[in-house]
């Protein structure tokens, strides 16, 4: 399929570099540096290859929500996000982005989205999870009370808001313990991801800001394996809600407020689950690049035994609604 869209596609700032490094062995590490800090070179090149017309590009993980500082935090989210600003004015027909924010302080970062929705055209926010904030085992989710005037703010702005993964704090890695290759992708980013979207889910915050729209990649982070199950009970007319906020069960909730993307979850069966559970309109197509390969991505993709319609729409045309793309 040509004139593919993707949004979950990664960028490494000179601040931020080295926080993708142990994702890698040694010998890998340096073309995946290579990859993080180029635009217009390679990317391009494999975005041509690989039938992909137009990417919304986002910092890596964690960048600014692994900042202790909040002043520090505050200033690296906005270089990024100039930094950004100025390569997708280059190649703005290629290129969108999606704000960094430092979360660490909900107003700087409601302001942060505000300047670069508005002033420089960005499409949206991807947050790497929760914030750390003073200390290094401060974990800051984002129902909180604190944050319900940045989520106002996501609301009025009319823009999607993407919660990428992050690890759990070490503090919070007992159950991986001696099991090392069971954090990052291969397991403990979904976990993490899903409690925090279910969290968002059961607080409320979707009947305070109706029109909020959250996307997750990687198919839903586990969120839609379970949505039945975690509905059946943790709903306010579930078995066992323990006061649980939200009106609605979470399921209904999971069908209209949550869209999910492909990156780095190459599985056709993974991908029918998705459109069956939230429809073929909130399922949308992304790599996870260069994390993982444009080309094993699109030609996953591009030969998935699926609609040619559903093609059509997870592939470009729901991107295209929902970031309202030309």
């Amino acid at each position: 399929m040509q004139d593919k869209i993707a949004l979950e596609e990664h960028f490494a700032s000179p601040d931020t570099i080295g926080d993708s490094k142990h994702y890698f062995t040694a010998d890998i590490w340096p073309e995946r540096r290579r990859q993080l800090l180029d635009f217009e070179a390679e990317r391009i090149e494999r975005m041509d290859a690989c039938g992909i017309g137009y990417t919304i590009l986002s910092l890596n993980a964690p960048a600014v929500q692994g900042i202790v500082d909040t002043v520090r935090a505050i200033d690296v989210a906005r270089r990024a996000n100039d930094l950004l600003a100025e390569q997708v004015s280059r190649r703005p027909e290629r290129f969108g982005a999606f704000a960094a924010l430092p979360m660490q302080d909900p107003q700087a970062a409601a302001r942060e989205l505000e300047r670069t929705v508005s002033e420089l055209g960005f499409k949206g926010a991807l947050v790497n999870g929760f914030s750390q904030n003073g200390t290094a085992d401060n974990a800051a989710y984002y129902d909180l009370p604190q944050y319900w005037p940045f989520w106002a703010e996501v609301a009025r702005l009319d823009v999607p808001f993407y919660l990428h993964p992050r690890n759990p704090l070490p503090s919070q890695q007992l159950a991986y313990e001696g099991h090392p290759w069971l954090l990052g992708p291969a397991w403990a980013f979904s976990p993490e991801t899903g409690v925090h979207a279910l969290r968002l889910i059961g607080s409320g915050l979707f009947d305070a800001y109706p029109t909020l729209q959250v996307i997750l990649g990687h198919l839903g982070e586990l969120v839609q394996n379970n949505i039945w199950r975690t509905s059946h009970w943790a709903s306010a007319t579930g078995k066992n809600p323990m006061g649980v906020k939200a009106k609605r069960p979470f399921i209904d909730y999971f069908r209209q407020h949550f869209h999910v993307t492909t990156s780095g979850n190459f599985r056709t069966i993974a991908m029918r689950n998705a459109i069956e559970e939230l429809g073929g309109d909130r399922v949308l197509f992304s790599t996870d690049y260069p994390f993982e390969t444009m080309e094993e991505a699109s030609a996953w993709f591009d030969g998935a035994e699926i609609g040619d319609n559903d093609r059509q729409k997870i592939g470009r045309d729901n991107a295209k609604q929902l970031f309202r793309l030309n």
